[in-house]
């Protein structure tokens, strides 16, 4: 009986992989607004069908029945139920002020996608050595997510290599703008373009697609969760591809910044690199950089909120080919070896946050043993200015109060705050609810906190800030002289 089973499954599946997509609907009580799970299958693993039930529980359940990796169609239709039950039980706190909504999400989340997560962390597929790349990409209503995947295939090296997990959030009916200068949104006739169906139904894109290098996860506008959550999504979507890169859906490539990327991982002076830096304008030709240095993030400040990272600039004279030292990464863009998303996952409890995301990941990271490097040679360029386009922010307003996201921010930061050590938010001045499982989301073991907070020049209980000269100077840090030599123009040229 198992032997026919199992070959009835090798049949469905087989089935099902003679298809370019798949599409499953799940309604949340609403039948006109369905969320949309789109998934190219080849590449994926073992195909497996739909589920009969939304419910986050029931195919968590069914997720856990066995012990081998989940396919990314098993993760994508769990987490499109969740953020469809999520959206049903949000909306009883409709009225709610920033506490009632957090405690909404946080007790959601603690009986559903935390144990979901933990299982997954538990079977997550072995990582590859194939020179292959999973590129992390979170839209928000971005009419430039269709260039920026575009130009990656276009760009890439080894466009064959590429693989990319897309978190599509967009509108679908009864839209507005952004923000205009009178400070009024206008109502927009049309949905947002699909960035994910047009692309597949582009030259350039059609064939990826095809060949099921394109994994994504479609989210409409009210159900966003902000950023964070966008890319904890998208790091589930991972496939055991051999590196891993984040970046922003607004962005322009340099040719064969995939080797370049890569290859500048290798070169860095750890066995646990990652490469990051506020990447130059989109306006600025980035063959430029073939021979010119890159910027690297030397300036955190403290805001009332938490610490910002700030001052990226291009302090070096000279390019050389090793990357340089860096105490940050910054969550626009970053390329690292994929084991860091077993090692350091996402957390599963900070929605709705546009700050913090970057100290928290730049601490858990270093304490987790991984180095920090400005990359060599800038390889992407970044839109900084994108006025009177719409906000993740805007869409909390809609979905409760008008005004509730920043008091509903801050509340949450204090998760963030209280890890990093602010006094103003140890954890017996904060709801117990904010330290829900953090120990599973929270500093490594291999090196401390204080080192990390000290090599930054950090304080936070007094707010001080020492400027890092060994950052601006382009040195390594205060414990890694042993590396001062490769930061020499004649060590570069032997």
């Amino acid at each position: 009986m198992g032997m026919l089973v199992s070959a009835i499954d090798v049949l469905v599946g087989c089935f099902f992989a003679a298809w370019l997509s798949l599409i499953v609907y799940f309604a949340d009580g609403d039948i006109n607004r369905p969320l949309k799970l789109e998934i190219h299958p080849q590449h994926l693993g073992p195909i497996s069908r739909p589920s009969s039930s939304a419910s986050a529980s029931a195919s968590a359940s069914a997720s856990s029945s066995t012990s081998g990796p989940l396919t990314v169609l098993e993760i994508s239709e769990y987490l499109s139920g969740w953020i469809s039950d999520l959206h049903a039980h949000l909306a009883l706190s409709k009225k709610a002020k920033a506490e009632g909504i957090w405690e909404a999400f946080h007790n959601f989340t603690a009986h559903t996608l935390y144990p979901w997560d933990q299982k997954y962390l538990q079977r997550m597929p072995p990582r590859r050595h194939d020179g292959s790349i999973f590129l992390s990409l979170a839209s928000y209503r971005d009419e430039n997510c269709l260039a920026t995947m575009s130009q990656a295939y276009q760009k890439a090296k080894y466009a064959d290599k590429l693989f990319v997990g897309l978190i599509q959030q967009r509108c679908y009916k009864d839209c507005r703008t952004g923000i205009m200068e009178d400070g009024k949104s206008r109502p927009q006739p049309e949905p947002d373009p699909d960035c994910h169906k047009d692309f597949c139904a582009s030259t350039i894109g059609k064939p990826h697609c095809q060949a099921g290098r394109i994994r994504a996860l479609h989210i409409q506008e009210p159900d966003s969760l902000g950023p964070y959550m966008a890319r904890y999504f998208a790091s589930k979507l991972w496939s055991g591809e051999e590196w891993f890169m984040q970046i922003d859906s607004h962005m322009t490539f340099a040719q064969d910044w995939d080797h370049i990327s890569i290859d500048g991982l290798q070169k860095a002076p750890s066995q646990k690199p990652v490469l990051s830096h506020y990447p130059p304008p989109h306006l600025q030709d980035l063959k430029q950089f073939e021979t010119k240095p890159s910027s690297r993030i030397c300036g955190p400040i403290f805001t009332s909120e938490t610490i910002r990272l700030e001052g990226s600039l291009v302090y070096d004279h000279e390019k050389l080919s090793t990357p340089r030292f860096s105490p940050f990464t910054g969550a626009g863009y970053f390329v690292a070896h994929s084991s860091f998303l077993k090692e350091v996952p996402f957390d599963p409890f900070l929605p709705w946050i546009f700050m913090g995301e970057e100290i928290i990941m730049s601490s858990r990271l270093w304490t987790s043993g991984y180095d920090m490097f400005s990359p060599a040679q800038a390889v992407v360029g970044h839109i900084y200015f994108r006025r009177h386009q719409p906000k993740f922010w805007e869409s909390v307003h809609r979905a409760f109060t008008p005004g509730v996201h920043n008091p509903l921010e801050e509340l949450i930061l204090d998760r963030i705050k209280c890890q990093l050590g602010f006094p103003e938010a140890s954890r017996d001045m904060i709801p117990k609810s904010l330290l829900t499982a953090v120990h599973h989301y929270t500093m490594g073991k291999v090196r401390p906190l204080h080192d990390y907070m000290k090599m930054i020049g950090m304080n936070a209980a007094t707010k001080e800030v020492t400027p890092m000269k060994w950052c601006e100077q382009g040195q390594p840090p205060p414990g890694f002289e042993q590396y001062a030599s490769l930061y020499s123009s004649q060590q570069q040229q032997q």
